[in-house]
């Protein structure tokens, strides 16, 4: 669906980023959500590439990148291990400083490529989500019940990658369209492209040590930041769905305030899926504050 873009391979570790660039101006990297692929940004393109060189690429697991194995602790997905990969695309296209705009697990690895080499992310904007670590830490019943994916595919392989290898198009279009706005903001291309990737080899295994390790690994580095009083010193923006589960379970704001130095943040009158629910004034708000800071 993006293929008139240009394509870059990036290599690094064996794992193959795919990658893909448009527009001018300063550099945007644009990371998806699960279970999705570069793909969910193709409605707010053409307004942020008047302004900005946009970097897109599919994380690891997902899309056209490389599948990498499962390994006991989780490291191989771990937020750390895919925000390396996002400082290495960047690097590949000749930029040392960039923006950063990320949707759901792409957000998270945003969270993580911030912290982890403030000097190379100037801002970030993400999409509907609260801190990983507070997020399992305030569970509730609403919670568990809209993302049951998040603990259902945490338990011990093969059980929930054989659920999903069973019909990987239909788990697709179960999470996706279980949200507030069912499937109807999905362009018919961009689904067949999601459904498409859920079907390559490797899929199911890599998608769930992706949230393995969000509820392992990638805990235990989000404790020693919150112990070492280490938080994003960058401009931090975030938006979110006022029907999505994450602005109905939490205080959104409240908990980013603990992890960051300047923030500010609103809700938007959509669900969990803002670039395609509301494309346009998701365009808006980037181009406003990537402009500011």
């Amino acid at each position: 669906m993006l293929n008139h873009l240009p394509l870059l391979r990036v290599e690094r570790g064996g794992v193959h980023l795919h990658t893909r660039s448009v527009g001018s101006g300063t550099p945007l990297l644009l990371l998806h959500g699960h279970p999705q692929s570069m793909v969910m940004w193709h409605k707010v393109l053409p307004r942020l590439a008047e302004q900005h060189t946009l970097v897109l690429m599919d994380l690891r697991g997902y899309g056209d990148s490389s599948r990498p194995a499962a390994d006991a602790q989780h490291l191989n997905h771990s937020k750390r291990e895919m925000a390396l990969d996002a400082l290495a695309v960047m690097q590949a296209y000749g930029f040392q400083q960039f923006d950063v705009l990320a949707h759901d697990r792409g957000a998270r690895v945003a969270h993580r490529l911030a912290l982890d080499h403030a000097h190379a992310v100037r801002s970030l904007m993400l999409l509907d989500i609260a801190p990983t670590l507070a997020m399992y830490e305030n569970t509730t019943e609403a919670f568990a019940r809209a993302y049951w994916h998040w603990f259902s595919l945490i338990q011990p392989a093969p059980m929930p990658e054989s659920l999903i290898d069973n019909n990987p198009a239909r788990y697709v279009r179960d999470v996706m369209g279980g949200r507030f706005a069912g499937l109807a903001p999905f362009s018919p291309g961009a689904m067949a492209e999601y459904e498409r990737c859920a079907l390559i080899p490797g899929t199911s295994t890599s998608v769930c040590e992706d949230y393995r390790a969000s509820a392992g690994i990638d805990l235990d580095y989000d404790r020693i930041d919150m112990a070492s009083g280490n938080r994003l010193v960058q401009p931090l923006r975030v938006l979110w769905g006022e029907q999505g589960a994450v602005g109905r379970c939490f205080d959104v704001l409240s908990l980013w305030r603990d992890r960051a130095v300047h923030l500010s943040g609103e809700s938007l009158p959509c669900g969990h899926y803002l670039a395609e629910e509301q494309p346009e004034m998701v365009a808006a708000e980037a181009l406003k504050f990537f402009k500011s800071t």
